[in-house]
């Protein structure tokens, strides 16, 4: 209930949920999975209502390059570090993937293709959640030490921090422009799955030649920029907008502490060394990578 209130910011929702599943256990995490996934599609669809068109556009085309440049060497720094971990393939690949474009919808994504088993997807997801967890708190933290301005915060949000959920909360707590660059970037980079799925067809066909063939596309972008350019471009939008938005912000900080509810004991414990290591490491990478781009090259 403290989620459907204000005074509950998105990464306090986060620690919550995870408090409440150690103490109290989850005896609904199928659920919780469905319901997450309704929820942060329906809040970043909401949060299209609080966007500009033009500013949207800008960020998009200032954050291309650097999309593009991250996702590759991001994926293949993850294979390498993969081999050299000796991580079990099907995790590392799921791992990179869901580094590289936009977390465990990726592994959603890429899992039926690879036919992953239940164990190499939940070890991938239980890393994801773990590092957007902490991301969440480390990237408003260090955004304010090196006095980023909100456009750059937006930017680097939406590189270097895997999941959506994630990126929208870290940016929301930053401010409003960091929100705009971060979830319009972050769409962008998440369409990215569709050409990253059909290469991994074909990199996983040639390698053990079976493979799936289903592709999941993010067709809630789409509504997300409906929403945006009826923002923009329809002036009768400005009365319930604001409603609209004020509903998604609420509605990602009950997802949040939903996804904060899956991460119990087990889950850290079923991780496993090699995967965290790797997913550590390539955080750590991209991290730093697209930071330094944003700082001296943007």
């Amino acid at each position: 209930m403290l989620c459907l209130f204000s005074i509950i910011s998105p990464p306090i929702a986060l620690l919550l949920g995870v408090l409440t599943v150690n103490v109290f256990g989850n005896p609904f995490v199928e659920f919780n999975n469905k319901v997450i996934t309704f929820l942060l599609q329906f809040s970043v669809v909401g949060l299209g209502f609080g966007m500009n068109a033009s500013a949207a556009i800008s960020a998009g085309k200032e954050g291309f390059l650097l999309t593009i440049f991250s996702i590759f060497s991001t994926l293949i720094f993850g294979a390498l570090l993969g081999k050299w971990l000796k991580t079990e393939k099907k995790t590392s690949h799921l791992i990179s993937c869901g580094t590289a474009i936009c977390g465990g919808s990726a592994i959603a994504a890429i899992s039926p293709i690879i036919k992953s088993n239940e164990n190499q997807t939940s070890i991938a997801l239980g890393v994801i959640f773990i590092l957007n967890s902490i991301a969440l708190f480390v990237f408003p933290f260090i955004g304010h030490q090196l006095d980023l301005s909100q456009k750059d915060f937006g930017l680097w949000c939406a590189i270097a921090v895997h999941d959506t959920s994630s990126v929208v909360g870290a940016a929301n707590k930053y401010g409003a422009e960091a929100l705009q660059v971060a979830t319009t970037v972050k769409l962008a980079r998440a369409l990215w799955i569709i050409p990253i799925s059909l290469g991994t067809v074909l990199l996983f066909k040639k390698q053990s030649g079976s493979v799936g063939t289903k592709i999941r596309i993010p067709y809630f972008i789409g509504l997300f920029i409906l929403a945006m350019l009826f923002n923009t471009y329809v002036p009768e939008t400005a009365i319930v907008a604001p409603h609209i938005v004020s509903i998604a912000k609420i509605g990602l900080t009950i997802t949040l502490f939903l996804i904060g509810a899956t991460l119990n004991v087990n889950t850290l414990k079923s991780v496993g060394v090699k995967p965290l290591l790797q997913g550590v490491f390539l955080w750590i990478f991209i991290a730093t990578l697209s930071l330094v781009a944003i700082l001296y090259f943007s």
